[in-house]
């Protein structure tokens, strides 16, 4: 006989978590900080009010269950609000990346149908040249326009019911960069949402609370903002929004508002040092104040950048994931015996990109598809499954996943005895010299140690024996004089000698895609037909 637990029926919808932080945490702040300087305040109580009055309009307009409602815009309140306010409203948030080029723009608006784009007045030369070519954009809203956004809030009263649905109904649209041919759409569902949200709050994850201060340095339109918009409603934390991501007015917002949390990539991070190192010499305030969790990843970070925090007082926790994993893969945490060990031990840990929170499980494989041990040692593709992992992409014609619902992410890593996984590079980026494998990740990271080195990217280069060699692309920091005999030097203590590069090139700066990763896609393309000084001269 079929029965069912007695257990009350509550679906796991997003709005659920902007009634929920209104409710228990209305009066909690939430700053933007625009980019002419002005500072704006409210809380969660005034973005629930102006989501409310988004859906309202929305609903007004005829948007429909699962129309699409873009934005194309930075942090802050109001980007916020139109979170929920196109979630409420049955829709689907659709968060275009502002940094693609416009052929990948209007390709993305075009293939999402977007009927709504909400934009900020700074991108109005942008928005200019794509109007022609966006064929379903019904309606425009500059979000910082007393004409505009300013005149919809005042047309509109919030009183409005959440259209509510089934769990699985979509909710958010994000593509990925499209670094290969075009960009694919992932189309998040309520559930994967929240499930995602809950398991983000956890001590081991973003360790959120009520009296957190958050400041996503990270932007709305990469990657859901790693889920910290909607994370950060169930803990109820104060954000603290930022339209321009500048070092100077970072820092100033961590010590004036005094942040605990910040999350982004690891240029960010770069720039960051550079202001406070300035900042120290000018006699200034070059803390991070009371800052004691950074959130790191994007890209593997840099071992010299961990320890410069850790050694400042500040937890670092490296993360790992993709838009398609929504995009919480794995989270660097303490270990048990943490307390217990050297500092050099711990960053150890964390230059790894930590372990599954419960949801998602991990494994590595072969080319013929093997599952691989995890012994710390054997290097295999990252394949990875759970309920906020992608399925089929938008408008696909097949699932992305196999039959056991493992979806290939395209890295290499090792797994370790007790779970941690550790990225070894991009399949696709991987040095391959005399049969052996030359991790790119490791010997960048390992370079930006280098005193002098503000920058570096590893790439393969044709070789007749060898098959590839690696040849390293520096930045030098301003000021710095730095020698490829220098360079070389340093990388002989630390990394095996087969893997230092046959050339150290100094360039003025390197390509990075739209999400601040380095493009080595086309450093490769650049020099695929580079000739080493060695072999030139035989």
């Amino acid at each position: 006989m079929f029965m069912l637990g007695y257990m009350q029926d509550w679906d796991l919808r997003v709005s659920h978590l902007i009634d929920y932080a209104a409710r228990e945490h209305g009066n909690r702040e939430i700053l933007t900080r625009w980019a002419d300087g002005s500072i704006e305040r409210t809380n969660w109580a005034g973005v629930a009010l102006e989501a409310r009055k988004l859906a309202q309009v929305f609903a007004r307009w005829g948007m429909k269950p699962g129309d699409r409602i873009a934005t194309f815009a930075m942090n802050h309140h109001r980007h916020l609000a139109a979170w929920y306010g196109a979630i409420g409203c049955g829709g689907v948030i659709h968060t275009v990346n502002v940094r693609l080029f416009d052929e990948d723009l209007i390709y993305i608006m075009n293939h999402a149908e977007d009927r709504v784009l909400m934009y900020d007045a700074q991108f109005q030369p942008v928005i200019d040249r794509l109007k022609p070519h966006l064929k379903t954009v019904e309606h425009y809203i500059v979000f910082d326009s007393a004409d505009s956004y300013g005149a919809l809030m005042a047309d509109a009263d919030g009183q409005f019911d959440w259209v509510m649905g089934d769990e699985r109904d979509p909710c958010m649209l994000c593509y990925t960069s499209g670094t290969t041919g075009h960009p694919k759409g992932v189309l998040y569902q309520h559930r994967s949402t929240m499930l995602h949200a809950m398991a983000e709050i956890a001590p081991s994850v973003f360790d959120l609370s009520c009296g957190s201060v958050l400041l996503p340095i990270v932007p709305m339109f990469h990657a859901a903002s790693w889920g910290l918009p909607f994370a950060g409603a169930a803990a109820g934390v104060k954000f603290v929004f930022s339209t321009t991501n500048d070092a100077p007015t970072l820092h100033g917002l961590m010590l004036q508002e005094k942040v605990t949390h910040s999350a982004g990539v690891p240029t960010v991070w770069l720039a960051m040092f550079q202001h406070l190192d300035a900042t120290a010499k000018a006699g200034r305030d070059a803390s991070l104040g009371k800052l004691r969790l950074v959130t790191i990843g994007g890209s593997a970070a840099p071992r010299a950048m961990i320890e410069r925090l850790m050694k400042q007082g500040v937890r670092v926790a490296h993360a790992w994931g993709m838009t398609e994993t929504s995009p919480i893969g794995t989270m660097g945490s303490p270990t048990p015996d943490w307390d217990d060990l050297s500092i050099e031990a711990q960053i150890d840990i964390v230059c790894k990109q930590g372990r599954v929170p419960f949801g998602v499980e991990l494994r590595i494989v072969d080319d013929e598809g093997t599952v691989l041990p995890r012994d710390g040692t054997s290097s295999g593709k990252l394949q990875v499954r759970g309920p906020w992992v992608v399925k089929r992409y938008f408008k696909a014609e097949a699932d992305a996943t196999d039959a056991d619902q493992w979806f290939d992410t395209g890295d290499v890593s090792v797994i370790h005895p007790d779970g941690t996984m550790q990225i070894t590079d991009r399949a696709k980026d991987v040095i391959k010299s005399g049969g052996e494998w030359i991790s790119s990740v490791e010997l960048e990271n390992a370079a930006v140690g280098c005193p002098g080195v503000a920058e570096a990217a590893a790439i393969g280069v044709p070789h007749p024996k060898w098959d590839e060699r690696p040849i390293l692309l520096v930045v030098r920091k301003e000021g710095a004089a730095l020698s490829e005999a220098d360079v070389v030097a340093y990388l002989a203590g630390v990394v095996a000698k087969w893997w230092l590069p046959d050339e150290v090139l100094f360039v003025d700066s390197l390509p990075h895609t739209g999400t601040g990763k380095i493009q080595k896609a086309e450093l490769r393309k650049q020099y695929k037909d580079y000739q080493l000084k060695a072999l030139r001269a035989a």
